[in-house]
């Protein structure tokens, strides 16, 4: 990624990340954090199903598989598809922090065409983070993990309440998310995106 954006870049009093204590072990799968979640839900019939796992400090590594719902071209990922899944998987570092955070700012290098049927490899770290804000970068590959790239982001993820969701979601699904016995799957609906 080029970096240009000033507002991506870390102030001169940013400070590394921190993984919390509490944060998933490394190679640990972080699961779904919202069934109906467009990018990691198992409810949506038409989603990323993307699987992230923690990595070491805070960063993750996801997958997922460009299915023919996914497509732009024919026989290509749509470009705002493989946008989200570098969303998600930057998402998903807050997890490690245990932070609840929406994404800011995104921008998204697309080096080379995705086809459908592609298991698209993603990593994701923090770089920074400063009051608020956290720094963060994202690699797509094709192929595996050392495969040739083909979608990258840097992103500004800002840290919320979880009255960010409340005050603007909607109410239905508020309420379902917040009646959920599970108190790991309730606390983990509101953890990203806005």
């Amino acid at each position: 990624m080029s970096g240009n954006s000033a507002a991506l870049q870390p102030p001169a009093d940013a400070v590394p990340p921190v993984r919390h204590p509490d944060a998933p072990a490394p190679g640990e799968l972080l699961g779904a954090h919202y069934g109906q979640c467009f990018g990691c839900g198992d409810e949506q019939p038409h989603g990323l199903h993307l699987e992230a796992r923690a990595g070491e400090g805070v960063s993750i590594t996801a997958e997922f598989t460009v299915r023919p719902a996914h497509q732009g071209a024919p026989g290509l990922a749509h470009g705002g598809v493989l946008a989200t899944a570098l969303d998600e998987a930057l998402g998903s570092l807050n997890w490690l922090l245990r932070t609840i955070a929406v994404t800011g700012r995104l921008e998204t290098d697309f080096v080379q065409p995705v086809p459908v049927g592609t298991v698209l490899h993603l990593e994701a770290e923090v770089t920074a983070v400063a009051g608020r804000k956290i720094y963060c970068t994202a690699t797509g590959r094709i192929g595996g993990p050392e495969g040739p790239v083909a979608v990258r982001a840097d992103a500004l993820f800002i840290e919320v309440k979880v009255d960010h969701f409340i005050d603007h979601g909607r109410q239905e699904e508020i309420q379902a998310a917040m009646e959920d016995p599970d108190q790991v799957r309730r606390a983990r609906a509101f953890e990203v995106n806005p």
